[in-house]
């Protein structure tokens, strides 16, 4: 028996459910940053605008919650893995992912977690208590640790194989997000600084 049953639908399903969200999310906020179409929907409310799509992202994550736990169940189980000192491991590893995903969103909050920097809701300084004191990117590390806990629970290798495909997509995500927040608040500083000259300028007037 194969450990991964490639001829399942389930399989694929889960990992183009993976594939889309932070591709949606991604170009959602871009066009957001650039045009505010989701802000003109809610009659210029940006606050509104983040909220909405902090409600979509949160829903597509329990769709692709659902849809990887319906392709753990229809894969090959290994019985190497069905023991009590994994189960042990799993629980360990979800336990961290969700302590370092519920933490992140307390620090952050909606707007901070849910994209708010691209409707111009940007943070006053940045966070760096727990989980930022330990890890750059603990909301997509909670996460990946939670798909290895559910992989190892349900003694599946292919979780172990999705839980991969997971960290190279949040990867890849993080090389187009990363440096389009750092632009984000570099322009921020930028335009206070031209403002702060701006106003020195007409004092000296």
């Amino acid at each position: 028996m194969t450990a991964v049953d490639f001829s399942k639908t389930s399989l694929w399903v889960s990992l183009a459910s993976i594939t889309f969200n932070p591709l949606f999310w991604n170009l959602a906020a871009r066009r957001e940053y650039h045009t505010h179409w989701i802000t003109k929907i809610f009659n210029g409310d940006k606050y509104k605008g983040c909220y909405a799509i902090a409600i979509t992202i949160f829903t597509l994550g329990l769709v692709r919650d659902f849809l990887y736990k319906q392709a753990l169940l229809e894969q090959p189980e290994w019985t190497f893995l069905d023991n009590s000192f994994v189960r042990g491991i799993a629980l360990v590893s979800f336990a961290s992912g969700m302590t370092f995903v519920l933490s992140s969103t307390f620090m952050l909050g909606i707007t901070g977690t849910f994209l708010g920097d691209y409707f111009g809701i940007l943070m006053d300084e940045r966070v760096v208590g727990f989980p930022f004191s330990v890890l750059d990117n603990p909301m997509y590390v909670g996460s990946a640790l939670s798909f290895l806990g559910s992989s190892l629970w349900y003694a599946r290798p292919a979780g172990l194989l999705i839980t991969a495909y997971v960290w190279l997509v949040y990867t890849i995500a993080l090389k187009f997000e990363g440096p389009f927040t750092t632009m984000i608040y570099s322009k921020r500083t930028t335009d206070v600084k031209s403002d702060i000259k701006r106003a020195n300028s007409k004092k000296k007037l």
